[in-house]
């Protein structure tokens, strides 16, 4: 709760001013302040030394905002959450958002006085409010902590926030448990009443119920016997669509998946900027071995599927035996049929039964597009890093490579000084002179953009 029992809600208010205050002279210094909001602002300094620098960015807006917003598994929910939350708060001097799982803002609605106050801020749909970002917030907070918080006024960690209150609760996938997203009310001190964060909880528990209602009705099978029903009042929702860019299953398949039913969720392998893959499927959460992650890549690369020699090709070296491929793929299958057997891979080719998305094909897809701005933000660094197979390395330089052509090539200034921030453009030169034409003359981002060229032209000399 956002004060503690027994403590004067004005008492509290003026011990986390104080304590901001105190801030700049380092955290030891700063007293009065709950446990979980200075365990947090210990976070924030970590991300931002200067608490005025956290401030959020638009992530989403226009099409991109509206294609995120209809993909994103939430969407089934938002009527629910409109009919429990955001109409009460019309005329109320409260707002509602609804954020993905990183904390980026997708639906913001309620009280349009206060909608319009809070757009000084940025808090609007398409903005970045995770912790990472801007610091202490509820909602940024809460994804952060995994369970619902209520942040007062000078409990922010950037000032620009004190005049708000919010109270913020996760969203969770009612089958795997895994974060979807975050619910949010803001406003004034009404914002963390004593009961705001039992009705966020409980518009929460709804949403969840209403999602795994829909799922069960999306496959052909009722509720049975003790499970909820939809909240009273509330219209079935239609089940999220799948991204453009995920292809029909039954074209791997020779037509059988097609008579399967349509998942609600996207299954989906993160390999981007990580040695290891992550690998969601039917909603449940998987770690893979390095040599996995390379498998399933190259699989889903090829939905018409791989011989066992060209497979094992794309993975070994010429030097390695093929015969070390139908062991690892024995292994492969053993993770993969815990997760949901029917995404175990066929044989004769090897291929997969079902579409699986890899984030290094979504950046392609999104820039082959011109959606620079999505490409930029699904791309968490290059493929794999440290993958020697052969494929892996051809893949891995051919998304960076066609990330920095587009990015140099046909991008927004905003874009562009994003991507020089990526450690594989740290001294690329092309890039920060890029940033640097594109950049308004009284730009304030100039100096450090002629300060890193400098610094790249004198480690080049020397």
């Amino acid at each position: 709760m956002a004060v503690p029992v027994g403590i004067n809600a004005d008492i509290a208010q003026h011990r986390a001013s104080k304590a901001h205050e105190s801030l700049s002279l380092g955290l030891r210094s700063v007293t009065g302040l709950r446990d979980l909001v200075r365990d947090s602002w210990a976070r924030s300094l970590n991300y931002h030394a200067d608490p005025e620098a956290a401030s959020p960015v638009l992530v989403y807006d226009g099409g991109e905002l509206d294609e995120y917003r209809r993909n994103h598994p939430l969407s089934a929910v938002m009527p629910v959450i409109h009919q429990l939350l955001v109409r009460p708060t019309y005329d109320s001097g409260l707002i509602v958002a609804v954020g993905d799982e990183h904390g980026r803002l997708l639906w913001v609605d309620g009280d349009t006085y206060m909608r319009r106050k809070a757009e000084d801020m940025k808090f609007i749909a398409g903005a970045d409010w995770s912790e990472l970002r801007v610091g202490t917030s509820a909602p940024g907070t809460a994804l952060e902590l995994d369970h619902g918080i209520q942040i007062s006024g000078a409990e922010h960690f950037n000032r620009t926030v004190h005049p708000w209150s919010c109270t913020a609760v996760p969203l969770h996938d009612p089958e795997s448990s895994a974060v979807l997203g975050v619910v949010d009310i803001t406003g004034g001190t009404e914002a963390v009443a004593p009961h705001t964060l039992s009705l966020v909880e409980a518009a929460v528990a709804a949403a969840q119920s209403h999602l795994q209602i829909e799922r069960l009705q999306h496959a052909g099978r009722q509720p049975g016997p003790g499970q909820p029903g939809p909240p009273a009042g509330v219209s079935p929702a239609l089940p999220a669509r799948e991204p453009a860019t995920v292809q029909d299953a039954a074209s791997n398949t020779g037509g059988s998946a097609s008579r399967r039913p349509k998942r609600l969720y996207q299954n989906s392998l993160q390999v981007l900027g990580r040695n290891y893959g992550q690998v969601s499927i039917g909603g449940i959460t998987g770690e893979l071995s390095q040599r996995h992650a390379e498998i399933l890549t190259l699989l889903s690369w090829y939905p018409e599927g791989l011989s066992s020699q060209v497979l094992s090709t794309m993975l070994y070296p010429a030097d390695k035996p093929s015969t070390a491929l139908r062991p690892e793929m024995v292994r492969l299958r053993r993770v993969l049929e815990k997760l949901d057997p029917s995404m175990v891979p066929q044989s004769r080719p090897y291929r997969l039964p079902e579409a699986l998305v890899v984030d290094g094909r979504q950046v392609l897809n999104y820039l082959w597009r011109g959606s620079h701005r999505m490409a930029l933000q699904i791309y968490k660094g290059p493929l794999m890093p440290f993958s020697e197979a052969p494929a892996i390395i051809q893949l891995r330089e051919e998304i960076s490579a066609a990330l920095r052509e587009a990015v140099l090539n046909d991008a927004s200034p905003e874009v562009l000084l994003q991507y020089a921030q990526l450690p594989e453009a740290a001294d690329d030169s092309a890039v920060w002179k890029e940033c640097l034409k594109v950049l308004p003359a009284r730009s304030p981002k100039r100096a450090a953009v002629v300060a890193r060229l400098e610094k790249i032209e004198a480690e080049l000399q020397g």
